[in-house]
């Protein structure tokens, strides 16, 4: 392979089988620890990737999630909770996972294997210049993803990865790749585990520090989410009511209601 496949490698604890619920649930834990000081070793490579980022976003380009398995669907999950969050247009983040919609529920053999098939299924977004794809492998050796980012490479468009191992093919075809070293995993090889909660760690601060630099956030506010559930709707409310001086809470869910966001009922309130 010519370089060290960490996240295959086996984990210092031995025959899991004979722990109690326990033991297994406080080994987990002690090894969980170990992400978040993983994540923050790589701050310089995560803040370059998400510098990029927001530059594309802005300019009217698009950010894609490209993996496969547990990759693809964190890619998936992180793209489909921007819109509620972030009041962003669906279709502005997009992920896509190997084997396609089937594969968010039930595996689909072999999907991963091909190197083409990355690249076509970006293709069906039109997928152009002003775009960005980040690759998502704990591994940093899976063909769906590795084949499509040298494809965009050579279609110039600029390419990030999120992997869990140093020195890998999805690194090498990445401009802005994002190494997050978390060790052997409790399991062996089940990458779910430590490089997992990396990569979600790593995508929620990507996501979220674009949309804050794009304007979707103000204070510590999400004052563009989208009221889809009462609970939204009364966290919206009481948004709205600290951030105008509003002290009648009807008066306010009036508001918020008639203008879609805390941040256009609080402009029309200002006007």
């Amino acid at each position: 392979m010519g370089f060290e496949k960490i996240t295959e490698e086996q984990g210092q604890y031995r025959h899991l089988e004979k722990m109690s619920i326990h033991e297994l649930l406080t080994l987990m834990n002690k090894e969980d620890q170990q992400v978040p000081d993983a994540v923050g070793r790589s701050i310089p490579q995560i803040e370059k990737l998400a510098e990029r980022v927001t530059d594309r976003m802005l300019a009217g380009g698009r950010l894609f999630y490209l993996g496969a398995g547990t990759s693809g669907r964190l890619g998936i999950l992180d793209a489909s909770e921007i819109p509620p969050t972030f009041g962003m247009p669906y279709g502005l983040i997009i992920g896509l996972i190997a084997g396609g919609e089937e594969a968010i529920r039930t595996p689909v053999e072999n999907a991963e294997d091909d190197p083409n098939q990355g690249w076509l299924d970006l293709k069906e977004y039109e997928i152009c210049e002003k775009d960005l794809v980040i690759g998502i492998a704990a591994s940093g050796t899976t063909p769906y993803v590795i084949g499509a980012l040298e494809t965009c490479r050579k279609n110039n468009i600029t390419t990030g990865c999120v992997t869990c191992n140093r020195g890998t093919p999805l690194a090498a075809v990445s401009d802005y790749p994002v190494e997050v070293v978390v060790g052997p995993e409790f399991v062996t090889g089940s990458t779910r585990m430590k490089s997992g909660t990396a990569q979600k760690l790593v995508l929620n601060m990507i996501s979220t520090s674009v949309m804050i630099r794009i304007g979707r956030v103000e204070d510590t506010r999400m004052v563009n989410m989208q009221l889809t559930n009462s609970k939204l709707i009364d966290r919206g409310t009481r948004m709205l009511m600290n951030q105008s001086g509003i002290k009648d809470y009807e008066k306010a869910k009036s508001l918020l209601m008639k203008f879609g966001s805390v941040k256009k009922a609080a402009e029309n309130r200002k006007g």
